[in-house]
């Protein structure tokens, strides 16, 4: 029972040093707060996923303090202890805490693949109601305009939490099928060496779909925001590179079908 313990605190120390280091690469970073990252809160999923909700909600918590240190300076727009208060619990310490409920399925659900893909689903959504309420209510007035400040603010944490869902979830879903979170040390998951090749072309399928819809995200969202009110212009939109969009989506489609279609032939070869 103590090594059990032991060995859970020194995982929980690992991973949640890691998505640290994961939240700092950003591959998108939006003017007005919100970035996409490589599946940062992953690492928190497979505590919660190896150890159970209480130890992955502990991590999660750790997590989303230290995401509140990283981003003090957020503070500064803020003079009311109330203001300062929700943005601490909605946009960092409750929002990242949540990653702590991504082992949630894995009773339930018999693929490890499936149950950490929903995991990751439900602490994204979970997540982006966070930012959505903070961005409705403190951020009104300040970076959100304050007419219609629900709307704009499911539109505006939506351009890059959708992004984060979509890697979270191929990386779920990757590292589910390669991974055997269950073994009391992960290790490998043993495969046939042609059937192990079409599991990662087809996972690998996903990825220029997800790059493509980050780099979509960036060149229309980059045009519907002032730059120096921070509002919503969808008048703007006329001035986005549509045809940057279009090409961008059709080369992600079609080495996304042909990964697909080479990970299908490798299955029914194997």
């Amino acid at each position: 029972m103590k090594n059990t313990k032991v060995r859970a605190l020194v995982e929980s120390a690992i991973m949640i040093a890691i998505a640290t280091v994961l939240s700092m690469i950003k591959i998108i970073d939006l003017p007005y707060g919100g970035s996409v990252t490589i599946a940062s809160m992953f690492p928190i999923v497979i505590i919660s996923y190896r150890h159970g909700l209480k130890w992955g909600c502990a991590a999660g918590l750790v997590y989303g303090v230290v995401q509140q240190l990283l981003g003090l300076s957020t503070l500064s727009y803020f003079t009311s202890w109330q203001s300062i208060i929700a943005i601490i619990l909605l946009d960092y310490v409750v929002a990242f805490a949540v990653a702590g409920l991504g082992g949630a399925f894995r009773n339930c659900v018999k693929s490890q693949s499936t149950s950490l893909a929903l995991g990751s689903l439900l602490v994204c959504i979970l997540r982006y109601a966070c930012h959505v309420l903070s961005g409705a209510t403190v951020w009104a007035g300040v970076s959100i305009p304050t007419k219609a400040a629900l709307a704009y603010s499911f539109v505006y944490n939506a351009t890059y939490m959708l992004p984060e869902v979509i890697i979270m979830v191929i990386v779920a879903v990757y590292m589910g099928s390669a991974m055997n979170f269950n073994a009391q040390l992960p290790v490998r998951v043993a495969k046939s060496e042609s059937n192990a090749a079409g599991s990662i072309f087809t996972v690998l399928a996903g990825l220029p779909i997800a790059v493509a819809l980050i780099c979509d995200v960036a060149l229309v969202f980059s045009k519907l925001q002032n730059g120096e009110t921070g509002e919503f212009a969808i008048k703007q939109i006329v001035n986005v590179n549509w045809l940057a969009v279009a090409i961008v989506t059709a080369v992600a489609l079609v080495v996304a079908a042909a990964l697909f279609m080479v990970g299908k032939s490798q299955k029914q070869d194997a």
